[in-house]
């Protein structure tokens, strides 16, 4: 008599449970994270005078940030620079208004 064994896959239902399945997410995501670049004072004070110069002038930007472990890509007009707060305001091309902090930014592209 011939035993019919399944192989794998009687295994394949308990290794891929939710749990197991976000865990392998979340550990790709991580393997894909960057640190943070350090950017020193000429860096922040070029990044400043681009967006002064693009503020003043109605110029659109591409203001790179990175956020936890990430490098995202904001696109728009600088519409107002927040001393206080620290933050940039952003009007998108959809015309919404995305806050920055400064210490997020990376890099600022002026288009002209």
């Amino acid at each position: 008599m011939r035993i019919r064994d399944r192989g794998k896959i009687k295994w394949q239902g308990a290794l891929f449970a939710p749990e197991h399945r976000t865990m392998l997410r979340e550990l790709a995501r991580d393997e894909l994270r960057q640190a943070k670049p350090i950017i020193d004072e000429y860096e922040l004070e070029e990044i400043d005078r681009r967006i002064c110069y693009a503020m003043e002038y109605t110029l659109p930007v591409v203001i790179s940030m990175w956020q936890e472990g990430f490098t995202y890509e904001e696109k728009g007009y600088v519409h107002y620079s927040d001393p206080l707060l620290k933050e940039i305001r952003i009007k998108a091309e959809d015309g919404s208004v995305i806050r920055i902090k400064i210490a997020d930014i990376v890099a600022v592209e002026v288009n002209e």
